[in-house]
């Protein structure tokens, strides 16, 4: 018999999905389909690869109210908001189909006498997609789409917390007529996804989750010189100056930090506030925040679900103990939120003030609903404590003042830098980290550099 990955419902602990993991022998067949068809697809010209890409999206989303309830199940975001990440996914794959032509045609250059010369992009070839449970559906579609088009095959492997989106998106690309082989998943344990990492037939691996885990592909990569694409933790900070909207900054920031229950690796999780406006911007923010509903994700009223598992929102509780014993105040009483219970993944959402960086809850990633609001003296002092960090995602200002965002920005070491918004992905922009956020790039033109290799041809047309 299989070993089974079962998928537990943070809604209500129950076993929501079980499916066996992949034998030895399924796995080297899905590589072997994976290497043939590549040959093949690598050849379909890129406007009917795009064709392709687009119809299996809209496969997705005409069932994106019963993806987003099996969403729901599977990792608890509230039933309300999960149909809309089917929707964003369908917004990245449409803009990445759209730039495909331009970002992957030759690169021509000048004319010389008697010459011909262009750069090609061609595909890697097999692609392992390795996707996180938080935004199954988004995260993974910014790989996959761009592979495919790029001319790569694709077999993915998605967290068993989510087994159900990988499962899904790859019955959409079939359905459309997707050839055999372009695009697979696996159901796999730890030791056969390393085990894939090192296999010969694989070209690239792009891997979306932690840091440790993180440091482990990249392990299982070197002794091959293989391609590998990390996007890893964040800790992401936001500054807000005295010029700022506090209301649209206060909106934003308390979104930013307790949506998907703070579960994004670019959530807000540290927030800088400027001595002149800190006093209400703390009581406006706490005053919204005790306005969210926790409870169970079913209710179309809920706007708070439950963690993803109860260690993880152990984790978080952890974290604001440590930080309260060390002098920080916690300003929201778990009582005030009754679902909120120890032993079980429904956490209450807590802004936490009188903190500072010795805490661990404004250094490590907490991937869950709390935030330490610290006050600063001046631009300089916040640009000091969003950089003192071993993480650089995202960053982001709430200011009027342009200029001063743009001075401001470049001297903050962060992937993306954002004005007045916070945790959103522009398929038109790299989306990459730097330290230990990660390495590569994903979306935007750029990102199409990460999936080919450049090869250039330099023909001598006249003797």
């Amino acid at each position: 018999m299989p070993a089974l990955q079962q998928t537990i419902s943070p809604i209500d602990g129950r076993i929501y999905v079980e499916r066996p993991l992949a034998s030895p022998e399924q796995i080297a067949q899905a590589l072997s389909k994976a290497r043939a068809a590549q040959s093949i697809w690598k050849h379909v010209p890129v406007a009917e690869r795009a064709a392709l890409c687009r119809q299996a999206i809209e496969y997705l989303l005409a069932r994106k109210d019963a993806l987003g309830t099996e969403l729901t199940y599977q990792m608890g975001r509230p039933i309300r908001y999960t149909p809309r990440e089917i929707e964003r996914m369908a917004e990245r794959a449409a803009y990445m189909s759209e730039i495909a032509e331009a970002s992957l045609a030759d690169i021509v250059l000048e004319p010389l006498e008697g010459f011909q010369r262009f750069i090609r992009r061609e595909p890697l070839g097999v692609v392992f997609a390795i996707s996180p449970w938080n935004y199954p559906y988004l995260t993974a579609v910014s790989l996959v789409v761009p592979a495919l088009l790029a001319g790569n095959t694709v077999l993915l492997k998605h967290s068993p917390q989510t087994p159900l989106c990988a499962e899904r998106m790859v019955e959409a690309f079939a359905a459309v007529g997707v050839p055999e082989g372009v695009f697979q998943y696996l159901h796999l344990s730890v030791d056969d996804t390393q085990r894939i990492i090192e296999h010969g037939d694989i070209d690239f691996v792009a891997f979306t989750g932690s840091v440790a885990v993180g440091r482990a592909v990249q392990r299982a990569a070197r002794e091959r010189f293989l391609g590998v694409g990390l996007e890893l933790g964040g800790k992401d900070p936001a500054y807000v100056r005295p010029d700022a909207d506090r209301t649209h900054a206060i909106e934003n920031l308390v979104d930013g930090a307790f949506f998907n229950s703070g579960q994004s690796c670019c959530a807000i999780e540290r927030i800088y506030v400027h001595e002149e406006v800190y006093d209400a911007f703390v009581e406006e923010a706490v005053a919204l925040t005790r306005r969210y509903v926790l409870d169970d994700p079913r209710k179309p009223e809920t706007t708070l679900g439950p963690m993803v598992r109860t260690g993880a929102a152990d984790f978080v509780r952890k974290q604001i103990a440590e930080a309260v014993r060390q002098g920080a105040r916690a300003l929201i009483e778990e009582s005030e939120f009754p679902r909120s219970r120890p032993g079980t993944p429904y956490l209450a959402p807590q802004i936490l003030v009188d903190v500072d960086h010795s805490m661990s809850v404004m250094r490590e990633e907490s991937f869950g609903p709390v935030v330490g609001i610290m006050k600063v003296r001046s631009d300089e002092e916040a640009i000091e404590r969003m950089n003192d960090s071993p993480f650089g995602l995202t960053a982001a200002i709430w200011t009027s003042d342009t200029e001063a965002a743009l001075r401001i920005g470049e001297r903050v070491e962060v992937g993306t830098w954002f004005m007045n918004r916070c945790d959103y992905l522009d398929p038109g922009l790299a989306w990459t980290g730097v330290k230990q956020s990660g390495r590569g790039c994903t979306l935007s033109r750029i990102g199409y550099e990460h999936l080919t290799r450049p090869k250039s041809f330099h023909l001598r047309t006249r003797i």
